[in-house]
């Protein structure tokens, strides 16, 4: 799984276990309903940290949390 699935499929999970949908996480965020979906979107690449740490916050989360699982510690070094 790459980096940009790993912190889609995070995200939808947080939002599944506090019953938010996307337009929900974009308000609760302060971004657009379209940044969210683009967010969500597996065939867009990149997503900023910037956007991340806005989804955080609107969670009411750390980065810290966010990425303290094990599936982030299990991902592959990007540079071979």
């Amino acid at each position: 799984m790459s980096v940009k699935d790993l912190v889609s499929k995070r995200f939808q999970d947080i939002c599944a276990e506090r019953g938010i949908n996307t337009n929900g996480l974009a308000t609760l965020s302060g971004v657009t309903p379209s940044t969210a979906y683009s967010m969500m979107d597996k065939n867009r690449r990149d997503i900023s940290i910037v956007t991340i740490k806005k989804f955080c916050d609107g969670l009411d989360i750390t980065l810290g949390e966010f990425f303290s699982t094990p599936e982030f510690d299990a991902l592959e070094q990007e540079i071979k």
